[in-house]
């Protein structure tokens, strides 16, 4: 086989490939196997029928034709490795002659590549996180926090403030007639949520049980945009009866039999999140760094290949659900060209980090431990509520779809950023440099756990 490498942008090349005829037998020699199993040929078993008769029966030609595909494949794998091609996307077979007897075969693609581009020295990125350590102000709002979740509500005899609770009746009108589904009866409301019509919570401050209202507000769902009289009814009105921050609270409220351990306890929690905090966001900056550190044009056909078929994937998922593709598009407050302009964003992100951290990887040598895959693929089924018998079929699901290959490229860029985290100067808001126990939390430990011990 000879072939050539012709560049036709930075981001884009074509090969032409010939491969000597005496190359092809294996592939045509499979082909005459396939077709001599499709025919039926007087006087020869399925498969026994000779050369000579198939190609009287069929063609020569039909039977060449089906060894191009597999020929083209091989060989178009072989040139892409021999010529240390660095393919993206699917290849373009632009030119293909016909396999003929004794001739070499010949064909062209054209596929988009890796361009050049230089690393940077990791050392120079330089990240601030902005995560600030626990403060006693921190846990006392945490623990306020707690205390709401264990509050009452007790029904009082005055007008209702900002943070009550009143249950109301309300019922909307357009031009003194009621509008369809716009009347609700008995609905519980906290005061200052904003969470219900517009000018509503307004309305609400002030008025007591028996009061009545009647306010002009814009309508939601059907009617959304549409402006109504909406009149108000007050049944009753609640404030809410918040526990006393003490012994008897942390007893009932969680393991701990006094206040002074439950406040110790929130603080370690909120002390563990903020060191994770950290970590996450360590990890986040220093990708975007490396990324903006990193001149890197994009091939634009595998970028408007993925765009189409991330949204050919999305728009199967709304019809899946009996929906419509506008009415996604309104459903998340986006216009079609917003929606267009940030999955851009999105493919052009995840190809760049893609292809750096897939170059890191490799020039670190960096590998996927077994162990780690295994917990991953635990993690995964777990957060999928997958039942423990039903664990194998989930794996052989993940090997037959190709799960398993993508959570092992997903882990090897984990592992490649981890590399460049490691190098880079991340320091936190006060401008200490963070040690890498702050950003590995837990990695001593886990590593500890592996080591085998001494018998």
């Amino acid at each position: 086989m000879k072939s050539t490498v012709e560049t036709l942008s930075p981001t884009r090349v074509r090969l032409s490939v010939e491969v000597p005829f005496e190359e092809l037998a294996p592939y045509i020699n499979e082909a005459y196997k396939t077709v001599g199993q499709q025919i039926r040929v007087p006087g020869f078993r399925p498969g026994k029928a000779p050369r000579p008769v198939i190609d009287q029966r069929v063609g020569r030609e039909s039977v060449y034709a089906q060894a191009m595909d597999p020929a083209v494949q091989a060989n178009l794998n072989k040139a892409v490795t021999e010529n240390d091609v660095n393919a993206l996307g699917r290849p373009e077979l632009t030119e293909v002659k016909p396999i003929e007897q004794g001739k070499p075969f010949e064909f062209v693609v054209e596929t988009d590549v890796t361009p050049d581009y230089e690393l940077p020295d990791f050392s120079t990125l330089n990240v601030t996180v902005e995560a600030d350590d626990v403060s006693e102000e921190d846990v006392d709002a945490d623990l306020e926090s707690q205390r709401l979740r264990f509050s009452s509500l007790k029904t009082v005899e005055r007008a209702a403030a900002d943070g009550d609770f009143v249950v109301i009746d309300l019922k909307a009108t357009q031009n003194g007639e009621e509008v369809e589904g716009g009347s609700v009866s008995g609905m519980s409301h906290e005061v200052g949520s904003g969470n219900l019509l517009d000018g509503l919570d307004e309305a609400l401050i002030g008025m007591s049980a028996g009061d009545e209202k009647t306010i002009e507000s814009t309508l939601a769902g059907e009617q959304e945009g549409e402006t109504a009289e909406v009149e108000i009814r007050v049944q009753q009105v609640k404030e809410r009866e918040l526990p006393e921050l003490d012994d008897e609270f942390a007893e009932m409220s969680s393991p701990y039999d006094t206040l002074e351990e439950l406040r110790e306890a929130t603080r370690e929690r909120l002390e563990q999140q903020a060191v994770t905090g950290k970590a996450t966001e360590a990890r986040s900056k220093t990708l975007d760094a490396l990324i903006e550190a990193v001149e890197l044009p994009l091939p634009e056909k595998t970028v408007d290949d993925e765009i189409e078929h991330t949204r050919g994937h999305l728009e199967e998922q709304v019809t899946q659900m009996a929906g419509s593709f506008e009415e996604y598009l309104a459903a998340i407050e986006k216009t079609a060209e917003e929606f267009e302009a940030d999955l851009r964003g999105d493919v052009e992100s995840n190809l760049r980090q893609s292809i750096i951290l897939g170059r890191i990887a490799r020039e670190r040598e960096v590998e996927v431990s077994g162990e780690l895959m295994t917990a991953e693929v635990v993690r995964q089924a777990q957060q999928r509520g997958v039942p423990q018998e039903q664990f194998q079929d989930f794996i052989e699901q993940l090997r037959g779809n190709g799960g398993l290959q993508q959570i092992a490229t997903q882990l090897r860029q984990q592992l490649a950023l981890e590399e460049v985290v490691k190098e880079a100067t991340i320091v936190d808001a006060k401008g200490k440099e963070l040690t890498e126990d702050e950003l590995f939390p837990g990695r001593d430990q886990a590593d500890a756990s592996e080591e085998p011990t001494e018998e």
